[in-house]
């Protein structure tokens, strides 16, 4: 099976080369979106042996993922992995994520950091555990780290996210997963090792509250989530 490694990046030249690097050690084909970086993000990712894909303007994570999602679908990818370019994912996890996703015949795979020595703040983590509270009630299975963006997504969800993948924080791990169950997709939780960030900017705390309060709103009050056009 073909699969393309995605990794959306904004600003973060830092990091971006060493995280190419050791995917490409895997053997694995590498996309960067560069999402409208300010610095050399596009150059360092280029020399470290990725494809680039240059956005115009910074359209934000899931823009960046769609648009990878869909460069996959149109060049026959069929299945992608996203990683952070932050150094956060690991690369010598993918193989065990690509693994769960050959033998349990998943469409999504989430890798799942808390199954690791991952330590968050405790104010973040209680926000995570109501969040994959919420999320496991909803589609009546365990998930205990909905937020993570270290996945693998295989056809045919991979030409549905192509097509249609929520953009807004926490839309797109969140709401994805919601999403890719709703569509019948068979969806399933792995341990991923993480580290913390070590390049890049985390979204703005008010800007992500918002998102989490719209996201919040939406698990309690509206009977499903639906992926949309955007």
């Amino acid at each position: 099976m073909t699969t393309l490694v995605v990794i959306p990046a904004y600003d973060e030249e830092s990091t971006v080369g060493r995280v190419v690097t050791d995917v490409r050690g895997l053997g694995l084909d590498v996309l960067v979106v560069d999402d409208g970086s300010r610095d050399r993000t596009a150059a360092v990712a280029r020399d470290a042996g990725a494809r680039v894909v240059r956005l115009p303007v910074n359209v934000g994570v899931g823009g960046a993922l769609r648009c990878g999602f869909a460069y996959a679908v149109r060049r026959g990818f069929a299945r992608v992995v996203q990683v952070d370019a932050d150094l956060q994912h690991q690369p010598d996890a993918i193989p065990a994520l690509l693994a769960a996703a050959d033998e349990s015949g998943a469409e999504l795979v989430v890798g799942s950091r808390f199954a690791s020595e991952y330590r968050a703040p405790r104010s973040r983590r209680l926000l995570m555990r109501m969040l994959a509270a919420l999320v496991s009630r909803r589609v009546g299975a365990r998930f205990d780290d909905v937020t993570s963006g270290f996945r693998v997504i295989s056809e045919p969800l991979l030409s549905r996210f192509a097509r249609d993948y929520r953009t807004e924080y926490l839309a797109d791990t969140v709401e994805a997963l919601l999403a890719a169950h709703a569509s019948g997709a068979r969806v399933v939780q792995v341990p991923a090792r993480m580290a913390p960030r070590g390049g890049g900017r985390a979204t703005p705390s008010l800007q992500a509250a918002g998102h989490l309060l719209r996201l919040l709103l939406a698990l309690v009050v509206r009977p499903r989530i639906r992926s949309r056009p955007t």
